[in-house]
């Protein structure tokens, strides 16, 4: 039998390896993995896509949360120099308040595409209540353009992709109709904030792919669990959803709110590549993360 001593011992070694790993956690959540985006490519497969428009290359820029996160969105601008997407899609939360809206404007100017740059509301720019004439200006000023519920045409050897704009969809419902409305393209992109809304539209057009952004992944995680996602994500967390009205990427974004921390959930800097195909099949890359508990 063990004496009270080593017992006694035992317990102690316990407790001081339990803080030693509590310890590394914090550091990683807190310190490391906030800051460490990571480039995640995506084939995106359209049928009939017009030679002019394969290869293209979008990059998909979500929650930087500004003009906090600062290590994290030098980090993305850092991939975005190297990468140089032909088009950079802003998919909302780039700002929590006006106050940073000059932070958005230095962004944008530095995260900007080749041929395009666009951006949507998210619901922490809707919380604000920031007027559309100053989110759209703060745009204008990077060299960027916000699209709330209309569309802009890209085009590239004789290819005309179309990107539409809709709302983050928790505090304003997307105006479909006037989104869709006007030009027409040889494919389609939607931009929209919060991924549930996947479930709620209805449309004789479908997109090639709905972008989305919102959930942070869950931001804090453990493995095969993610115990919370905000209200407006609905039962997507991250990654590719085929089982909707159009396949929808939901993006870990880049940033963090609330808590300044990440775990077990890198932020992300998705580009994807339009590929040519006879057939519409699936994206690559399905889903990583499990629906929230409950």
């Amino acid at each position: 039998m063990s004496s009270p001593r080593s017992q006694h011992i035992s317990r102690r070694r316990l407790l001081q390896a339990a803080g030693a790993v509590g310890a590394a956690v914090l550091v990683d959540a807190c310190g490391i993995e906030p800051g460490r985006v990571e480039l995640v490519r995506h084939d995106l497969p359209i049928a009939g896509l017009p030679p002019g428009l394969a290869g293209l290359r979008i990059a998909q820029v979500t929650d930087t949360h500004l003009p906090g996160n600062q290590r994290a969105a030098g980090a993305a601008i850092e991939l975005l120099e190297a990468e140089r997407p032909e088009v950079v899609v802003l998919t909302g939360d780039i700002c929590e308040d006006a106050d940073g809206l000059g932070a958005l404007t230095e962004f944008v100017r530095a995260a900007r595409g080749s041929l395009a740059t666009v951006g949507i509301y998210g619901n922490w720019e809707r919380k604000a209540r920031i007027p559309e004439r100053d989110l759209a200006r703060a745009y204008e000023r990077g060299g960027g353009e916000l699209l709330v519920s209309r569309n802009v045409v890209v085009e590239r050897g004789g290819g005309r992709l179309r990107v539409v704009g809709l709302d983050d969809s928790r505090y304003v419902a997307p105006d479909l109709p006037a989104a869709l409305s006007g030009a027409t393209g040889n494919a389609d992109l939607w931009l929209v904030h919060c991924p549930q809304y996947a479930d709620l539209f209805d449309a004789a057009q479908r997109p090639a792919a709905l972008l989305a952004g919102h959930t942070h992944g869950g931001q804090l995680r453990l493995p095969g669990w993610t115990p919370y996602t905000p209200p407006g994500s609905g039962r997507y967390v991250a990654g590719w959803y085929h089982d909707t009205r159009a396949p929808m990427y939901v993006s870990r974004g880049i940033g963090t709110a609330v808590v300044p921390a990440r775990f077990c959930c890198r932020p992300e800097l998705p580009v994807f590549t339009l590929r040519a195909t006879r057939a519409a099949p699936l994206p690559d890359s399905p889903g990583t993360a499990p629906s929230p508990a409950g």
